[in-house]
């Protein structure tokens, strides 16, 4: 294999360069004109009067916010699978199958090659900045490892296919990155995930992986694999890694386990920000800075206050207008036919310019069984700091409330379901409750109202699982595989329910 490290650094170069001069309101007013342009001939462009020259807030005016279930039912539901000029010029060729973490629905995702083409711009971006940050990186020297679920595709008809978003990016993978990536055909088509993953820690020994990416929960379990098949329990996984690459949830659990894991190694890790619907975000800094939005990729972004989201005439900002320390959430125009798309995921800005964004959790992923507003951010923060306090690492863990009875006897409060990659010593559990408790409450002034004197809320409740204990459950739930993720806040009573039950029945 020919090590092209040195081109990409070259155009990595280049495009860095770019990026330094890019204006980001400009940059975003003419991704909204040519978006308008291409949809204003389309049955949604004719409803709602799209014209090229409309001004961001005129085009806010006529497009009103949707959810994906108003799109689906208004636009795409009567046609499919074939749904041609609706929302977008020309036929969809693609839909990404996918369940959302908080609802579990399953959605068909319109993708177009345009939005495609956008998400490889944005994975080159990722090997810009890590490129910048390791000059002597020789990234491919070898393989990049992509560990998402089956790459098997439906067709639903003739040149259309449904399926992950993983099999989708496989197999548009551009002519020159094919050498380059890892799994092949064979083993990315499994669709059984325990068998794949196995075959896939065998195959991965005896190839060069420089790049690894995927959501942690599941690298955590590949990686232990790859250990044990090496025979040694301290080895480094892969000896050659450069660069690990991680997104989908929150990385502040499991940081000590990747950083003990890859010791000695001079691998980077790089986070992302990628949607079905759209590559979003990259950390262009180090871990923790935040990541720098995708402006020039060919979608249009607005952010609407998250109190606001349900209001008959929210604000709706846009990086003209940006505030930062503002809890927004997104929503997108895309080249695919989203418009106005309310994406379900909550962003806070640390900068403005460049935009530079931490991601905070879900529109409809908080806690306020109590009324104590609790955001994802909040409890992803306060769990990395009790399981710091105790010297523990998490696998998984999940939360939910657990309301009082109607006698009155008991208090309400968090139940908390943790698996964790050791067991933790004697009363460390009452440490991370008292910990957490703690953290909630300097976080939150709700939540330390709903606490104190002990008559809102009682304390969070720590429940053990066993090692394997949550991969068991989402195979149960039909959920194994590299892009499901394990729900952090359950509202949904029925699934906590679930949960509860299959802890209760695997630990009995």
């Amino acid at each position: 294999m020919i090590d092209v490290t040195p081109l990409f650094r070259l155009l990595g170069r280049r495009r860095l360069k770019q990026l330094r001069t890019l204006n980001a309101a400009e940059t975003q007013q003419k991704i909204l004109r040519s978006l308008l342009r291409l949809g204003a001939g389309t049955r949604f462009g004719r409803a709602h009067g799209l014209t090229p020259d409309l001004t961001v807030s005129e085009y806010q005016k006529r497009v009103p916010l949707r959810s994906y279930e108003d799109f689906w039912k208004e636009y795409w539901e009567p046609a499919f699978p074939v749904v041609e000029n609706a929302t977008w010029p020309g036929r969809i060729p693609y839909f990404a199958v996918t369940s959302g973490t908080s609802s579990g629905r399953t959605k068909y995702i319109p993708l177009t090659r345009p939005i495609l083409s956008n998400n490889t711009r944005s994975g080159l971006d990722v090997i810009a900045f890590h490129l910048a940050a390791r000059p002597q990186s020789r990234l491919f020297a070898g393989k990049s490892f992509m560990l998402g679920g089956s790459t098997e595709l439906v067709e639903e008809a003739p040149g259309v296919y449904s399926g992950d978003l993983s099999g989708i990016i496989t197999h548009t993978l551009p002519v020159w990155g094919r050498p380059f990536s890892f799994p092949e055909r064979e083993l990315a088509l499994l669709a059984d995930w325990e068998e794949k993953l196995e075959r896939l820690a065998q195959a991965s020994l005896e190839e060069r992986i420089r790049v690894l990416a995927g959501v942690p929960s599941w690298l955590l379990i590949l990686l232990e694999r790859v250990r044990a098949l090496r025979g040694d329990s301290a080895a480094n996984p892969y000896p050659e890694l450069e660069l690990l690459v991680h997104g989908g949830v929150n990385f502040g659990p499991y940081r000590h386990r990747f950083e003990e894991m890859l010791a000695g190694s001079h691998a980077e890790l790089r986070e992302v920000y990628a949607a079905s619907e759209a590559f979003i975000a990259v950390a262009d800094r180090g871990e923790g800075e935040g990541l720098r939005l995708n402006l020039d990729h060919g979608v249009f972004y607005e952010f609407v206050p998250l109190e606001e989201l349900n209001a008959e005439q929210p604000k709706r900002h846009w990086v003209g207008n940006l505030e930062p320390g503002v809890n927004y959430a997104v929503v997108m125009t895309t080249p695919a036919g989203l418009w106005s798309y309310i994406l379900g995921d909550t962003v806070r800005f640390i900068e403005t310019d460049p935009p530079r964004l931490l991601i905070t959790g879900r529109t409809a992923y908080g806690m306020s069984a109590f009324g104590e507003h609790l955001i994802a951010e909040e409890i992803e923060t306060a769990v990395t700091a009790a399981a710091e306090a105790i010297g523990a690492d998490i696998t998984d863990y999940a939360m939910g409330a657990v309301h009082p009875r109607a006698d009155g006897e008991v208090l309400g409060c968090h139940r908390y379901y943790v698996e964790f990659a050791a067991s933790p010593a004697p009363g460390a559990l009452q440490r991370f409750s008292a910990v957490l408790d703690e953290e909630l409450s300097r976080l939150n002034d709700d939540y330390r109202a709903h606490r104190s004197g002990g008559v809102g809320m009682g304390e969070p409740e720590i429940r053990l699982v066993g090692p394997g204990g949550f991969a068991a459950w989402m195979k149960q739930r039909g959920k194994l595989g590299g892009q499901n993720k394990v729900p952090r806040i359950i509202n949904d009573e029925d699934l906590f329910a679930d949960l509860e039950d299959f802890v209760q029945r695997r630990e009995a």
